[in-house]
């Protein structure tokens, strides 16, 4: 049940396009940002008779200066005794890892998914109809990746950013609100 009502609030099609605008006319450079995640269980074949978790495809996309990035993942959401659980999972094989949609998503055997062994699984917890949560994962000994992430009915406010040897290599001060478009 929670696994559904966590999903609910994820999943759709976000942007940051108000607060982009309030960063432009204070003088902040910042992203504009497009969210759109879906669920993808209908994608995957033979998924086991007892499993009881949701594939969600999201795509990110952020413009800077005219430059637009794609960055899209697999996510795994389940119930854990801690609270909801995201799991990170390869990019299917045969799929091209820069432009990996819903949409172009081909038909995949769930034996044949490889979760991610890079990404630490985030955590969230809800409190009065917020989920909170996020995780750090060590991507190399000196790579480090930090996620935090707060889903409610009003936006998804997301908190990335990646540090080398100790440095900001990715990331924003402030996290990127998205609101349902």
């Amino acid at each position: 049940m929670d696994v559904e009502r966590f999903v609910e609030l994820m999943t759709g099609n976000f942007d940051n396009k108000e607060q982009f605008e309030q960063m432009k006319a204070s003088g902040k450079t910042f992203p504009y940002a497009q969210h759109v995640n879906t669920v993808c269980n209908d994608k995957i074949k033979n998924i086991p008779n007892d499993f009881n978790g949701i594939f969600i495809v999201e795509e990110s996309y952020y413009e800077t200066d005219g430059r637009r990035h794609a960055s899209p993942h697999l996510f795994l959401i389940t119930d854990s005794n801690d609270g909801i659980m995201l799991s990170s999972y390869e990019i299917p094989e045969g799929e091209d890892k820069n432009t990996f949609s819903y949409d172009s998503m081909k038909t995949v055997e769930y034996s044949k998914l490889k979760k991610s062994e890079k990404f630490t699984p985030a955590i969230y917890k809800e409190k009065d109809g917020v989920w909170e949560g996020g995780s750090v994962s060590h991507f190399t000994p000196v790579m480090i990746f930090c996620l935090w992430e707060k889903f409610s009915e009003e936006c998804l406010e997301v908190s990335e950013s990646m540090e080398v040897n100790g440095k900001k290599t990715f990331g924003y001060d402030e996290p990127i609100i998205y609101k349902r478009v």
